[in-house]
Parts: structure tokens; sequence; C-alpha cells
């Protein structure tokens, strides 16, 4: 029988197992000592303030920078702010999750923050850690509290899209409002401006030979007809306004006397505006007065706008308010069918024998003399205005409808705009150029106003097409009724412009602007004396009538 060989593994085989114990033994007890390194750590109170205060916030300065302290990332002030803003958040959730409770201590702990942040601001210098630590700590734990409630990112995402939604229809609606509110304030005649016309009138006829002679003095034939003088044209049913605009224009200038304006109105104002400027005196300008109804030409056979009023599509666009509602009131105003805001593009027919005239709105006042406009070389061009583009809200595209394709073919949408309000006009090159006719063109083409909506700007775009010479922006200075204005712009500008709502005659009026135009108001004036009294003990009775 063979013996068996001697197994040289099996001590081999012994020595692995008994290595093997030791690692396992050596890696068991590691294991324990990190679980009792852990624990110690975790029953150990934490004494490390909720920020650590670097050496920036602590050498702070004794003025406070509150760029810097949101700059730093480690800083007291921007952690409260950044709490602040979360807390908020919460407040509004809590509360429409009716969690009033819940929503109060949160509302309350804010105030604890702004108060905290008010204490810096006032004394100087910023907070610090020991100070805030406190608050910091009970606001977390509030923030903390609504996460356990499940405010969590997601809630918060939703909730907040809800909120901006609401918040957005509920600010165009109030936006919305405000622009009717502020059109229907921009239309409405004051009080005072009524009055002064029905008195007026009453005064024309009380002295009716009198007022009779001095108008037929102050308009002579003669000087209404001479090219050799500066005319100046006002269409106008604004009997102030257009006095305004005389009164600076005739101040200002070297040679008064050699001034002609021609006031165009309708037939309610024609009698008070006759009888104003047939009893003030404008040093020696001539001053001639006609109402439009006079003029045989203008008829709807003629003019498009007259023949448009008598279509029933026109009538309920601008007069039955059953429009499209979501075209804005403002471009659905009559006053853009009125002939006195059309009448510019009728210069020829209106004035005949000129040759040169500057057109003035009723809204401007003059501040330097103008006489240098009549000189302007334009170049063959029909009229000279100041250009508008300074930003892209004045450029064509602004204006005119650009998906429609007759306005697409003709037109560049990054034309620069001009202004209408303070214009020179060669009526020569008018004529010879048909500037009439082709405004004729485009307003029978926008008999469905889906070529432009508002004024008579975007015609006057149209038909003046390429014949416009641009004239220094201090000529015609623009904004003044309803923006802020460079006061540089103001003292150097020849004309102030207040082009939109915010008209210097009405309440609503930028104040700091009124007073260039109030200073061509005659107030020491008998009807405006007696006007202003009448007001006042209005005032007066109706403040009685209230107790």
């Amino acid at each position: 029988m063979r013996r068996r060989g001697f197994d040289l593994r099996r001590p081999g085989r012994r020595r692995w197992l008994s290595s093997g114990w030791i690692w396992f033994l050596l890696i068991g007890l590691g294991s324990l000592l990190f679980l009792l390194l852990v624990t110690t750590q975790e029953k150990t109170p934490r004494s490390r303030p909720l920020i650590v205060q670097n050496s920036f916030t602590s050498s702070f300065p004794g003025d406070l920078n509150v760029t810097d302290e949101l700059l730093n990332p480690l800083s007291v002030t921007r952690q409260l702010l950044d709490q602040i803003s979360l807390a908020k958040t919460y407040l509004v959730i809590s509360k429409e999750n009716n969690n009033l409770e819940f929503a109060r201590e949160l509302g309350g702990q804010v105030r604890n923050c702004q108060s905290l942040l008010a204490t810096a601001a006032t004394r100087g210098y910023p907070l610090s850690v020991e100070e805030s630590e406190a608050t910091i700590r009970g606001m977390a734990l509030l923030l903390y509290q609504a996460q356990q409630l499940h405010y969590d990112g997601a809630i918060t995402i939703t909730k907040m899209k809800g909120q901006l939604q609401t918040l957005e229809e509920k600010s165009k609606l109030e936006t919305d409002k405000s622009s009717k509110f502020g059109q229907i304030a921009a239309e409405e005649l004051p009080k005072s401006l009524y009055c002064l016309g029905i008195k007026l009138t009453m005064e024309w006829f009380k002295n009716l030979h009198r007022y009779r002679r001095a108008v037929e003095a102050r308009t002579s034939s003669e000087k209404l007809r001479n090219n050799n003088l500066y005319h100046y044209c006002i269409f106008s049913d604004n009997i102030l306004a257009a006095s305004v605009v005389v009164n600076s224009t005739v101040t200002n200038s070297k040679h008064p006397d050699l001034l002609v304006f021609h006031v165009v109105t309708d037939e309610v104002n024609y009698t008070p505006m006759r009888a104003w400027f047939s009893m003030n005196k404008f040093q020696d300008a001539t001053i001639e007065v006609q109402k439009f109804e006079d003029f045989t030409w203008l008829n709807a056979s003629y003019v498009p706008i007259l023949k448009q009023l008598k279509e029933s599509d026109t009538q309920s666009f601008y007069f039955s308010g059953k429009g499209n509602s979501k075209t804005p009131i403002k471009f659905r105003n009559p006053k853009y069918l009125s002939m006195l805001n059309h009448l510019r593009f009728y210069m020829p027919e209106v004035f005949p024998a000129l040759h040169k005239v500057v057109f003035l709105d009723d809204d401007v006042v003059v501040q330097k003399d103008l006489s240098e406009l009549f000189s302007i070389n334009l170049n063959g061009n029909v009229i000279g205005a100041v250009e508008t583009c300074m930003e892209t809200f004045h450029r064509f595209h602004k204006y005119l409808n650009f998906s429609h394709p007759l306005i697409k073919a003709h037109f560049d949408p990054d034309d620069c705009g001009w202004a209408f309000g303070m214009n020179v006009i060669d009526l020569r090159e008018w004529k010879k150029k048909n500037v009439t006719g082709n405004y004729h063109y485009w307003q029978e083409r926008n008999v469905d106003h889906t070529l432009w909506k508002l004024g008579t700007l975007p015609p006057g775009l149209l038909a003046f097409y390429g014949m416009v010479e641009r004239l220094d922006a201090k000529w015609h200075v623009l904004g003044l009724g309803y923006k802020e204005v460079e006061q540089s712009a103001i003292k150097e500008g020849a004309v102030l412009h207040y082009n939109g709502n915010m008209k210097p005659w009405l309440k609503i009026g930028m104040e700091k602007y009124k007073i260039l135009w109030d200073k061509y108001v005659d107030y020491s004036h008998p009807l405006l004396q007696r006007i202003i009294a009448g007001a006042k003990a209005y005032a007066v009775l109706g403040i009685q009538s209230h107790r």
C-alpha cells in the first residue's frame, strides 16, 4: 500500500486563515472608532455661528457700502435680504393655504429682519454676526418649518407662476384703465376754457362794431399776401393755446411788425377767437382768423376724410364704441377725424398766395426768434422737420403696418420718423410735387385702418416721403407733454412742444413745464380774472355744501 505524500499546502492555509482574522479585526476596530467619533461630534453642541465673519466684514469702514455688502457672499446683510425674499414667498403661499398662524410668524420675523437692516442703514456701518445671529437663526427655523409643510421648490414655482400670471392680468387691466382715463382727461375741455369762449362771444356781440373795425384794421389784405413777411399758420379750436403760440412768437421776435399769423378754427370758436385777438394787442403783428367751414373746396368729393365720415364703418369705429376691443381707445379718438388736424395737408389751398410758411401746433411755446427758418435752404424738398429717430421707437415701423403688402413694398421699416408741430413748408414745391395728391392716395387706401391707426403723422410720413429736409434738433424740442426732457435741451430749444396727453392747460399737465407756458398767459386780463374769481367762488361753495 502506497503512502500519501506529505501535503505541503496545509501549513500555508493555516497561515492565510490566521492573517485574515487579523485584518478583519483591524477593520472592525476602525469602524467602531469611526462610529464613536461621529456619535461624539453629534452630541457635542455646535457653537460655530451661522455665518463665518471674514476679515473684509470685520474691518469694514465707518460708512456702510451697500453694494459691497451685497456682493460679499459672507455678508450678514446679504443673508438677511435673501431670507426676507424667501420668507415673503412662503408668506404668500401659507396665506393661500389658510395657515394664518404661520403666516403671522413669518410676517413678524420679516419685520424683525427689516428693522435690523434699517438700524444698520441709519447708523452707517454693517451688522455684526453677534447682533444678527439670533434673528438669522429664528428666520432659518421658520424657513425650515415651511419646507416641512411641503412648501418646497416645485410647489413654490407653481404658485409663483400662477401669482405672476394673475398680477400680469391685473397690471394689464389697470394699464388699460389708466390709458382710458388719461385719454378722457386729455380730451376734456377745462371749464375755464369753456367759460372763456362764452364770455368772449358775449363781449363780441356787445361791442360788435368796435371789434369789427379792429379786425379789419389788423388784417389788411396787403400784409396777408406779402411774401416778404414772415407767415405763421396755426390750426386750433383752443383760444388760450393759440394765444400763447402767438404771444410767445411775438415776444421773442426781433421784428414783430413783420410777423403775420393765420389762425384757422371752426365755426364754434370763430367768434370768440376773433374777439380775443381783437381786444388784445400783440405788438404790431398781423393776425388773421378764419374758419374752415368757409373753404368751399373742402367737401366730401375732394377730401377723403369727409367722404369716409359718411360711411357707416367709420362712424362705428370712432363713435359707436362697438369697435374691436383690442384696439386701444386712443386709436379710436374722433379728434383724429377733425379737419383742424387734416387741414395741414391742404396748405396751398388754404394759402394760395403764399410761397413759404412756418406751421406751428397749438401746443407749442416759442422761446427764440424764428425768422432764420424762412432763410433755410430746403434743397428742393417740400418740408423742413426735426427727425425723431434717435431711438427705434420713432422709426417707420412704429407708425405703419409693415405686414401690409402695400406698405412693405414701398417703405423701409427702419426709415427715420420726423415730427409735426414746427415745420417750414415751401408751398411752391408742394404744388410741383403734388403732396396733397399723395396724401389722398394713401388716405383712400386706409379706409379699413389696416395701413395705420393713429393720427395725422403716419399719412404725413407717407405723403412727404423723400421730400423732407432735416432741421437741427434745437429748432423743435419734443416730449414736454409725456416725458422728462433734458434741461439743456429745453434751454437751447427754439420751440418747445407739449406733445402727449399732459397739456399745460390741463390739470394733468407736468407742473415743472407748465411755468414755461404760463409766462405767456396774461392772467391779469379782466376776462381771465373774472373766470378765476368765479372758479374760486364755486370751489368755496362746493366745500361748504359738503360740510
